[in-house]
């Protein structure tokens, strides 16, 4: 009896010590995910569209907007993990309201400048699959993710659909237009406090390839000034 006693007092603390073990794991696995966490996001901007380099007489009206969506994965490059490089991929809408008429006879896309008085409505969109390259420096923690950010990179862009619409005189629509140019690609810039971030990107090549008005080529470009939200 008394053996039984002793070897059941053997087997008892013989679970209690093993029942500790995997608190040291978690201890350690905490550790890990502590010093090895990143910056993955998924990000949000609306931003305002400004056309530059217009052809002479070419105005915007109307609100021009663009929003974009997508997912970007971190990569941190230093031990503090400030510091990291981010490649995504992501989608944008982008609308302009101005006053260029587009028209399309015997198959042949022709361009003019309008007086705005002739319309009710006019607007030329866009839909891109987008491939944003990034160097980010931030000062964030594990423990908390409201922080200063500043991302700079460089994005490539892919049109997957275009349309413009005149409503005037005439009803036209034009769809996949292939004057537009298929690539568009340029630099941006986010910066800010937690959630709010101001977002910036520049066009460096023409939004069309070969559209022309009175011979001339039409070399405008776009600039995205906005806002640029990011959700863990």
């Amino acid at each position: 009896m008394r053996f039984l006693n002793i070897l059941l007092l053997f087997v008892v603390l013989n679970v209690f010590s093993q029942e500790k073990l995997p608190v040291v794991k978690q201890d350690s696995l905490f550790t890990a995910v502590d010093s090895l966490y990143r910056e993955d996001q998924f990000y949000f901007g609306i931003t305002i569209n400004l056309l530059q380099k217009k052809p002479p007489g070419l105005v915007q009206n109307g609100l021009s907007t663009s929003l974009n969506f997508g997912f970007l994965r971190d990569m941190p490059i230093n031990k503090n993990r400030t510091w990291a490089i981010a490649a995504g991929l992501g989608l944008s809408y982008n609308k302009y309201h101005q006053n260029m008429k587009v028209t399309k006879t015997a198959g042949v896309v022709n361009y003019e400048i309008v007086d705005g008085a002739s319309y009710s409505r006019n607007k030329m969109e866009q839909l891109f699959l987008d491939v944003p390259l990034e160097i980010r420096w931030r000062n964030s923690t594990f423990e908390s993710h409201q922080f200063w950010r500043i991302y700079t990179g460089f994005k490539i862009r892919y049109l997957l659909y275009n349309k413009t619409k005149y409503v005037g005189d005439t009803d036209v629509t034009i769809t996949n237009n292939a004057d537009f140019n298929k690539l568009q690609y340029g630099p941006y810039l986010s910066f800010g406090y937690n959630t709010w971030n101001f977002y910036g990107f520049y066009g460096m090549n023409p939004i069309f390839k070969s559209a022309k008005i009175d011979g001339k080529a039409i070399d405008m470009r776009t600039l995205n000034l906005g806002l640029m939200f990011y959700i863990l």
